[in-house]
């Protein structure tokens, strides 16, 4: 697990790179703010978090489900990451910012769709 990535995975490196190109500019994992998010538009008061289907137990099909091995280690381990995950979305709503989680699965099957539905979260 050593080599599992919390920040600059793959899913967000993609994310940034379609974004950067439409032209938008934003921050990278603010500390200031709670769980760190991936991406920031503080001028919009917008934030993106790209999840993980696994670590985050997203659930689709292919990439979300968890291992039939150990399910006794990775079971609350996924439900803990969910927890913080929520607390961190409340935390970030009660200081005035809006969140749009964008999914591991959705940008690998829908790339340009994921980032039209950023577009028009951050127009919004």
């Amino acid at each position: 697990m050593v080599a599992n990535r919390s920040k600059d995975t793959k899913p967000e490196l993609l994310l940034r790179r379609l974004l950067h190109a439409e032209g938008y500019r934003y921050r990278l994992h603010r500390r200031d703010l709670p769980g760190s998010p991936d991406i920031v538009f503080p001028s919009r008061r917008k934030i993106v978090e790209v999840r993980g289907c696994f670590w985050h137990g997203h659930g689709c099909a292919v990439l979300g489900q968890l291992p039939k091995s150990r399910t006794e280690y990775w079971t609350p381990k996924i439900a803990g990451n969910k927890e913080r995950d929520a607390k961190n979305l409340r935390l970030i709503g009660e200081l005035g910012w809006d969140v749009l989680e964008v999914w591991e699965c959705q940008l690998r099957t829908s790339p340009d769709g994921v980032v039209q539905e950023v577009i028009k979260f951050l127009e919004g």
